[in-house]
């Protein structure tokens, strides 16, 4: 946490302005005593994440390893060298250069053709690949992995006491694998698959999840899943639907619905909305405006319980870690 909340705290400081010039200066409103409310919803994400390792839902994180240093030290050299970039997509709010990049692609959808978070490559890089994780972490202060193991508390919760090896798993939008290493992880012999929309982050999940032989990963949208019916007992997806437009959220919801078998899990984790922690409400006001999430006023607004609900689902448990809202459902 010291690790990524000193960058994150220097990113700040060498980043430039917030807000481009001669546009009215943007500042979030704040109820008093609100700082101490966030603080405390950081910290108590920790207790929460500890708790859940001593009853036994997932391991420890092995993160602090010596070998890991000289890795963890370029993937911030390189984050720092690309900051420039994004600040200047930022402040000219060019989202979608990676258009550019892909042009004649007939396989990617307009939605996904964005530099979300200003993100040099999008999402279509090996050089994005490789800093994303970094990126993540830096933003949220050290807290993404955190926020991340309270969706794996409640996937082991729904599957705790099965076999392992008869529960097949999918991760949708699994990106460069780090949550579905986490799962791995803590079930190291559970059939497991991922579905991303990048070549260059699935080649990048391939190489981190080598150590697993039953795990694979699968080029594609969840929107048109190149899965069977029923293929799947339990499936995960983490951080996808801020950045998906509402229609494409139907699509999702009813593909996800066709591919867990009646009596499934399925657990989604993703960004707070309005409401759910209302001290913390000033910090999601910063997403549509910091940066390029331009679905993401619309999400703050979904009802997913009725979304999922259309499709046989219904919530099983809500939880809030942080800055993340984790909700699992049952397929009926």
């Amino acid at each position: 946490m010291a690790w990524y909340m000193s960058q994150y705290l220097l990113a700040r400081r060498v980043s430039a302005p917030f807000n481009r010039p001669g546009e009215p200066r943007f500042e979030p409103q704040a109820a008093p005593g609100d700082s101490e409310r966030i603080r405390g919803a950081f910290l108590d994400l920790f207790a929460k994440d500890r708790a859940n390792i001593e009853a036994g839902l997932y391991p420890a994180p092995n993160d602090i390893r010596l070998d890991r240093s000289i890795t963890a030290l370029r993937n911030s050299a390189n984050f720092f060298r690309d900051l420039p970039n994004v600040d200047q997509r930022r402040l000219a709010r060019d989202g979608v250069e990676v258009r550019e990049q892909a042009k004649g692609e007939a396989r990617y959808p307009t939605y996904y053709l964005q530099n979300f978070h200003y993100q040099s490559g999008g999402w279509l890089s090996e050089e994005s690949a490789k800093l994303y994780d970094t990126q993540v972490e830096i933003l949220f202060g050290g807290a993404a992995d955190a926020m991340r193991r309270i969706a794996l508390g409640s996937l082991s919760r729904a599957i705790r006491g099965t076999d392992q090896r008869k529960v097949k798993y999918l991760d949708i939008a699994s990106g460069t694998g780090r949550f579905l290493k986490q799962v791995l992880q803590a079930y190291p012999r559970i059939p497991a698959s991922g579905l991303d929309l990048s070549p260059a982050y699935c080649e990048e999940a391939r190489q981190r999840l080598k150590a697993w032989s039953q795990a694979e990963i699968v080029t594609g949208a969840i929107e048109q899943a190149p899965f069977e019916d029923g293929a799947f007992d339990a499936a995960t997806c983490v951080y996808l639907f801020h950045e998906l437009p509402p229609r494409v959220r139907r699509d999702a919801a009813r593909e996800i619905a066709r591919i867990v078998k009646p009596g499934g899990t399925f657990v989604l984790a993703d960004s707070l909305q309005t409401g759910d922690a209302t001290d913390l409400d000033q910090m999601l006001e910063y997403f549509p405006v910091g940066f390029h999430e331009p679905y993401f006023s619309s999400y703050l607004k979904e009802d997913f319980a009725a979304l999922f609900g259309e499709h046989g689902f219904e919530v099983e448990d809500t939880e809030l870690a942080f800055l993340t809202k984790v909700t699992r459902f049952r397929r009926r």
